[in-house]
């Protein structure tokens, strides 16, 4: 997408926003989340505040340090380099801000809020949560590619560290591979710190890498992902590290068949809660209900976790055009877990894996 499309793009998601504003009887909006300004502007400097004003406009706030970044990373938006506080900046009189002004309550901290209160008077602050998830769940063209991208940039650091697992091998020693050839080939940085978790420790699905060393007969839990040009990707597979127990590839190939249900299972218009229980109930069918304790997936985008979520107590519907993973488990404490993801896109003849690297069991 060239710059004068993403211009376009960027301007009519400001539209929207505007839009949905009035529909709620808001006189204006401040954007807290850093993910989300630089979904809305491009800007990826670490201290910003948006405002969406009642006349229509939006500006972009930051500081000294980012006045050459903003100018570099942004177009058709105005934007303030603070001298003084937000607070005072907004309460100048410059802005119009109404009487009923939002803040995101998720990303707005108590004492942000008495500040702006202490300098701002008599004005009502309405909380709003979730406010751009509905905007953010469906990707458009260009989000797509830069996901492709980051996704084929982890699938190559994955295929070379994977090659690296030997004798004396560390967990810590994969995952800072992982993070330094991301960065040498590209990406802005991780998408999360990397997960890799060896026999016993790949019971833990959020396990932090140790200076344990693999052991022959284990299996290994690989979880990793990048952030090319402000979009993330999300994968995982598990290896194995010698020759394993029949139990552990019956394990194994329980949760990729559960998984490619998964993707085979995904249709738009359907409950998410209904794509969870769908792989759920066959992973339960097999034995293992209560060994799979986490939600089937989340949506992927600015943000490595973000909506839609797949899950038990998920709510929502899945809609075309919108990008989540699929990545059911099998945790046995004490003895060893598997887990398989990819990313999919929902089309309308179903899901489509981003993801292109194996999941037959790779034996080292």
């Amino acid at each position: 997408m060239s710059q004068d499309l993403l211009h376009t793009y960027r301007s009519s998601l400001r539209a929207k926003i505007f839009r949905k504003m009035a529909a709620a009887g808001l006189d204006s909006l401040l954007v807290t989340d850093l993910a989300t300004i630089r979904w809305l502007t491009g800007f990826s400097g670490s201290n910003a505040k948006l405002l969406f004003a009642g006349d229509s406009t939006s500006v972009l706030f930051t500081d000294f340090r980012y006045q050459e970044q903003v100018r570099q990373e942004t177009s058709g938006i105005a934007t303030v380099i603070l001298k003084d506080p937000l607070p005072v900046e907004l309460a100048s009189g410059l802005f119009r801000l109404g009487d009923r002004m939002a803040l995101q309550a998720d990303h707005v901290t108590w004492h942000e809020q008495q500040q702006l209160s202490e300098k701002m008077g008599n004005r009502e602050f309405t909380p709003v949560s979730s406010f751009f998830d509905e905007f953010r769940e469906i990707k458009d063209i260009e989000e797509l590619d830069r996901m492709r991208r980051a996704v084929a940039l982890s699938e190559t650091v994955l295929e070379a560290v994977i090659g690296m697992i030997g004798p004396g091998v560390t967990e810590i020693d994969i995952a800072a591979e992982i993070t330094y050839r991301h960065r040498k080939l590209g990406a802005e940085k991780d998408s999360f710190d990397p997960i890799v978790a060896g026999g016993i420790r790949g019971a833990m699905p959020h396990a932090k890498p140790t200076a344990v060393a693999f052991e022959p007969g284990a299996l290994i839990v690989i979880d990793m992902g990048c952030i090319v040009d402000g979009y993330a990707s999300d994968q995982t597979r598990t290896v194995a590290f010698g020759k394993v127990s029949e139990e552990q590839r019956t394990v194994y190939r329980i949760v990729q068949e559960a998984q490619q249900l998964g993707i085979d299972a995904a249709k738009a218009g359907m409950a998410a809660r209904d794509l969870d229980a769908e792989v759920r109930n066959f992973i339960a069918a097999a034995g293992y209900g209560e060994a799979f304790g986490h939600g089937l997936g989340h949506g992927v985008g600015v943000e490595v976790h973000e909506a839609p979520r797949v899950g038990t107590a998920s709510t929502g519907t899945l809609r075309e055009g919108t990008l989540f993973t699929i990545e059911p488990g099998i945790y046995l404490p004490g003895r060893f877990g598997v887990r398989i993801e990819d990313m999919v896109a929902l089309g309308p003849n179903g899901a489509e894996p981003l993801q292109r690297f194996t999941k037959e069991l790779i034996e080292l």
